[in-house]
């Protein structure tokens, strides 16, 4: 028995997969690893599902829609007790269909719609989340139309800022008949509740995901921002001669180095200490006076007198450089915008500040 077992243990040894110890895993968050290690077990994870609650199976299957390719080193990292199963195939790929694929094996074909409905949507864990992150035009142009006590209710549930706005969106008449049915609000009930989650998810929301539809000339406006000068302005010249109604959206959609001049004093403050040093520099050798003194007024007065250097030692510089370090500090300010760190000004009337 002795000497069957010892060969035995030795094979098992040999076999075993090395850990995958170079992989770094940290960027998935928990749900991903799970949603990673149910994609691989494919239809042999049913029973798994069926343990989760919905929420979970909101979580996981919004996880893996969104996961692209994992390459198969980190699934062998993750999942390394099935590694010889793993290999033959490689790494796996996370997709919307994979994902609703996947959901139609167990899960009935009204609540598959209701989840992938959910994912197609705005990002959140749940209704409320979502409603946070839907413009408020377009929410207050949905709850207008419902009964004053189911706004106040929607409005008492989601982020108080957000209702805020949500409220001066809504017919005056209308948003101080909802203020004063949440200053009368009592507990609301459970069936109540779940009925206006319901509502909110299967008209609202499910028609939002349908339809919301990225406008084109944002998204030419982006991509015109991404041109040197010379290449936006033959784009621009030439949209003019066939469509100046497109040309002039685009160009009031776009946001370039000079509209930086729109920062308040603490924006300004914080882009100098995100943007490269050598970037700085270069940008302002082709900026206009005004923005330069906006820069240098923001900055100490030795830290001016250095950059001013700078920019002197350079010399003459190309103009392709300068565009492309004006590119990158506004794609900069965007990050730090869409952060909440500063507020970018389109230049209308509504964006003044009044001191």
């Amino acid at each position: 028995m002795n000497a069957v077992a010892k060969p035995q243990s030795t094979s098992v040894a040999t076999a075993a997969p090395e850990p995958a110890q170079r992989v770094d895993t940290s960027k998935y968050s928990g749900v991903e690893k799970s949603a990673i290690i149910l994609m691989c077990l494919g239809e042999e994870a049913k029973k798994i599902w069926e343990l989760l609650d919905e929420e979970e199976i909101k979580e996981i299957s919004q996880a893996m829609s969104s996961l692209g390719l994992v390459p198969a080193a980190t699934v062998e990292a993750l999942v390394i007790e099935f590694v010889t199963k793993l290999s033959g195939s490689g790494g796996v790929m996370g997709s919307y269909e994979q994902t609703q694929r996947m959901l139609s094996a167990f899960l009935p074909k009204e609540k598959v719609d209701a989840l992938m409905e959910e994912i197609r949507g705005p990002a959140g864990r749940n209704i409320w989340d979502k409603l946070a992150n839907v413009n408020e035009a377009v929410l207050a142009s949905y709850l207008k139309n419902e009964y004053p006590q189911t706004v106040a209710v929607v409005l008492a549930k989601v982020r108080p800022d957000h209702a805020a706005k949500v409220l001066a969106e809504l017919p005056e008449d209308f948003a101080s008949e909802c203020v004063m049915r949440m200053l009368a609000m009592e507990p609301v009930q459970r069936e109540i509740l779940e009925k206006i989650e319901m509502t909110l998810r299967t008209e609202f929301m499910s028609n939002l995901a349908r339809t919301s539809k990225r406008d084109s000339h944002e998204l030419m406006a982006e991509i015109f921002n991404n041109f040197d000068r010379q290449t936006e302005a033959r784009f621009v010249t030439a949209l003019e001669e066939k469509n100046r109604e497109s040309a002039d959206r685009i160009r009031a959609l776009m946001f370039v180095f000079e509209d930086l001049g729109g920062l308040d004093s603490s924006g300004v403050q914080t882009l100098l200490r995100s943007v490269d040093k050598g970037d700085l520099a270069l940008a302002l050798k082709g900026a206009s006076d005004s923005l330069r003194s906006l820069f240098f007024s923001n900055m100490s007065e030795r830290g001016g007198k250095i950059l001013k250097e700078d920019m002197a030692a350079m010399g003459p510089v190309r103009l392709k450089d300068v565009d492309a370090a004006q590119t990158r500090m506004v794609a900069l300010a965007k990050e730090l915008a869409a952060r909440g760190e500063i507020v970018l000004s389109d230049g209308k009337a509504d964006d003044e500040l009044i001191y």
